[in-house]
């Protein structure tokens, strides 16, 4: 027996329990891994509350992990027991000391990169990977906002866009989140409490606005994230902290100069082996070579992930966290 954090229904942080659970052996193309450090992200909430639903309960939740390969099934190659390894994307289970998951998922992590770093940079950094280099192809010169900039994401895509050549504008909530920001290669940092950030794009670009716009907020930031680009501009909108974005006419986006609006998620983006390698490959290079640093600012017991649930709600986490099992 091993333990786990399980919901038994969706709802509050109240609902996590510490509880025993059967592993097993891996069976065909699986492997069973013990976990040293458990990522924490946004999307694990949602998956708690329910806005993206689970199918059965009990459930583990959680989509990022770092650790030591235990067992492989029949049909898996590349892979070796004792290996170090890490993950990021579904399917859920990670709250856990041991788990078993498909093995063509996972990725052999380099003996410079410790399990903690490993898993506080795997959902974050491939996100912020597929949003710079496939989503919207940055390119020196371009003028990008990234909101929650202080943020795992936020951190992670000021320093890499800053690494291609951009400008840098970051959303922040506090003078303490934008300090951190500026730390890590944000140009401008806009309090978006008491400015409006897209008066404050408008002055920083002279009018022009920006190439792309990353907005993981949602509801709260949408509209005003589109007025914030450049003609034939795009809006990336890869998360929901304020919630999941209205109905919206796509009329208005010729309107305001023939926009572009996506929604991408990492599930796609990374749904094939060959592209994950590549994306991991890219993300390993820039933070094995310094020009990316994966900031784990927070660290709790997986027992208590009610409390780091909690705290990344309330906005007071900055950069990554990670769960000791």
């Amino acid at each position: 027996m091993t333990k786990a954090i399980r919901i038994h229904q969706h709802g509050g942080s109240d609902e996590f329990k510490w509880e025993d659970v059967e592993v097993g052996d891996p069976g065909p193309g699986m492997a069973r891994v013990r976990h040293n450090t458990v990522g924490l992200n946004y999307i694990d909430v949602y998956h708690r509350n329910g806005l993206y639903p689970l199918q059965d309960f009990p459930a583990v939740i959680g989509m990022e992990g770092a650790g030591v390969v235990e067992a492989v099934g029949d049909g898996v190659s590349g892979l070796s027991v004792g290996q170090r390894v890490a993950y990021a994307g579904g399917p859920p289970g990670a709250y856990a000391e041991e788990r078993i998951i498909p093995a063509h998922r996972l990725i052999a992590m380099p003996d410079e990169i410790s399990d903690e770093t490993a898993a506080a940079m795997m959902l974050q950094g491939l996100t912020a990977q597929y949003l710079l280099r496939r989503t919207y192809r940055v390119e020196p010169g371009d003028t990008i906002l990234i909101h929650a900039a202080a943020g795992g994401v936020g951190l992670i895509v000021c320093q890499w866009a800053k690494h291609l050549g951009c400008t840098v504008i970051g959303t922040v909530g506090s003078d303490e989140k934008a300090a951190l920001a500026m730390e890590n290669g944000c140009d401008h940092t806009i309090q978006y409490r008491t400015e409006s950030f897209v008066e404050r794009v408008k002055e920083i670009t002279g009018g022009e606005g920006c190439a792309v716009v990353y907005d993981s907020i949602g509801k709260d930031t949408f509209e005003d994230s589109l007025d914030c680009l450049r003609p034939m501009g795009m809006c990336a909108w890869f998360g929901n902290a304020s919630g999941p974005v209205p109905p919206y006419n796509l009329q208005q986006l010729q309107m305001k100069g023939s926009l572009y609006v996506t929604r991408p998620t990492l599930l796609h983006y990374m749904a094939k082996r060959d592209d994950l390698v590549a994306s991991a490959n890219d993300l390993i290079d820039v933070v094995a070579g310094g020009q990316v640093k994966i900031s784990v600012n927070q660290t709790y017991a997986l027992k208590d992930v009610a409390q780091a649930h909690d705290d990344l709600e309330a906005r007071k986490t900055t950069g990554s966290t990670v769960l000791l099992p």
